[in-house]
């Protein structure tokens, strides 16, 4: 809160935290504050919401110059992503600028993001901190994570380890059950939108295709998520989804960390099918109830595949991890297991009831801690050896997953590998 007296100002972390989201492990240097902190007294009412906003502009939120821009990190059709760095804070930030074209203004999937992740506050979603707007640009402000899954699984192939598959999974199904509790979809599920830091921490990212809609609805198109991960009946032009839309592609990426390659890789919507039947069998109405009455169903006149078992494609998943998996990739929609449901999976039961009484803005579980700038040595961070071992004084204990043992740590650390002895 700023309290005015003439030129004598004083500005508090709380108010700073409320209206620009700030987390609590991204605070402005002690230094600086003191530098703006002046006594004065208290005022008999609250500032309005304009004071209280001019406050934060006189700080310097909401100003392009207040960033400084690192490295070009990536570009798309709309917008290019800048490594950036906080002259407030001298914290690293991510800066997607978009480009704003006169006659149509700002793209509606940026709207969208800005709308939706304002309101979201939970450690394993990414945090917005900042917006700047200006003629020609429009420009989020994030925090600033290290990389994405899928670049850690290019980097450690499938060499992950069936402990970090775990610690992912849950942090990804944590965020979005907080998504799902809120009516929200994010609808664009991949591992290039599951951002990893240092810490192993992975958030939800890319809220451009999200939705905030009452559930269920009947208004979507179904030109959203990336082909890979796209569920049957939204490939097959079903527009009556809802949260289970994203259930799915979680289903396909579970498979993708543990075997280390995509599960249906279709280039179009047709192939993509036939990699789905292929693998759990042309649906009838007996798997599938109302699929006959899908037109796009009928007129690809699919051929008769047998399903076939998990486990012969994801031999390292244990008999918890192959029932979670099934349960997420069921054809009827309403059928599939809900984020909040699957937390509650025996899959997770040896990360301990702890993890279960979180609140939402405490972290999970840490993933593998990641080494040095980027991920050039991930692969050597997940390969089964001895010597990449912690030392620590806490003891390592058996699995049963394939052979493995996970090296599980009080600190919530890395997690390596290990072949047990024949």
């Amino acid at each position: 809160m700023r309290y005015r007296r003439q030129n004598q100002r004083r500005f508090s972390m709380e108010d700073i935290s409320k209206r620009l989201s700030l987390p609590m492990d991204i605070r402005l240097p002690q230094e600086f504050l003191q530098k703006l902190q002046l006594e004065s007294p208290d005022l008999p009412k609250p500032l309005s919401r304009m004071s209280r906003r001019a406050s934060l502009s006189d700080i310097g939120f909401g100003k392009l110059e207040t960033y400084v821009k690192l490295d070009k990190l990536g570009e798309g059709t709309y917008a290019t992503v800048f490594k950036g760095r906080s002259k407030l804070t001298e914290n690293l930030v991510a800066l997607k600028e978009i480009r704003l074209e006169h006659e149509e203004g700002a793209p509606c999937t940026a709207i969208r993001e800005v709308s939706l992740l304002r309101n979201l506050k939970h450690a394993n979603i990414v945090t917005l901190h900042d917006l700047i707007h200006t003629e020609r640009s429009l420009t989020l402000v994030f925090e600033y994570l290290d990389s994405d899954l899928k670049q850690y699984l290019d980097h450690c192939g499938n060499l992950m380890s069936m402990h970090n598959v775990k610690i992912f999974m849950f942090q990804l199904l944590r965020g979005l059950a907080y998504c799902h509790r809120r009516k929200i979809l994010h609808r664009d599920l991949k591992p290039q939108n599951l951002l990893i830091n240092e810490r192993g921490e992975l958030k939800l990212a890319d809220f451009g295709l999200a939705r905030a809609k009452s559930v269920p609805t009947k208004t979507y198109s179904n030109e959203v998520v990336t082909l890979w991960y796209r569920p049957p009946d939204v490939l097959l032009g079903s527009t009556e989804y809802s949260t289970p839309i994203d259930m799915w592609g979680v289903g396909c990426i579970h498979y993708e960390m543990a075997t280390g390659r995509p599960l249906f890789p279709g280039s179009t919507v047709k192939e993509e099918l036939h990699l789905i039947f292929r693998l759990l069998g042309t649906p009838t109405e007996e798997t599938w109830p109302g699929v006959m009455a899908l037109s796009e169903f009928r007129a690809y006149s699919f051929p008769r595949y047998l399903p076939q078992p998990l486990i012969s494609h994801a031999p390292r998943l244990d008999t918890d991890g192959i029932n979670l998996l099934t349960s997420l990739l069921l054809y009827e929609s309403k059928s599939r297991v809900s984020a909040e449901a699957a937390l509650k999976h025996p899959y997770f039961r040896s990360l301990g009831e702890r993890v279960h009484q979180l609140e939402d803005r405490d972290p999970a579980p840490e993933g593998p801690r990641l080494p040095g700038p980027g991920l050039s040595s991930a692969r050597a961070r997940e390969e089964p050896a001895a010597e990449h071992l912690l030392s620590c004084d806490c003891t390592t204990e058996a699995q049963g997953m394939t052979g493995h043992i996970d090296h599980k740590c009080s600190r919530m650390g890395p997690v390596w590998p290990r072949r047990t002895e024949e």
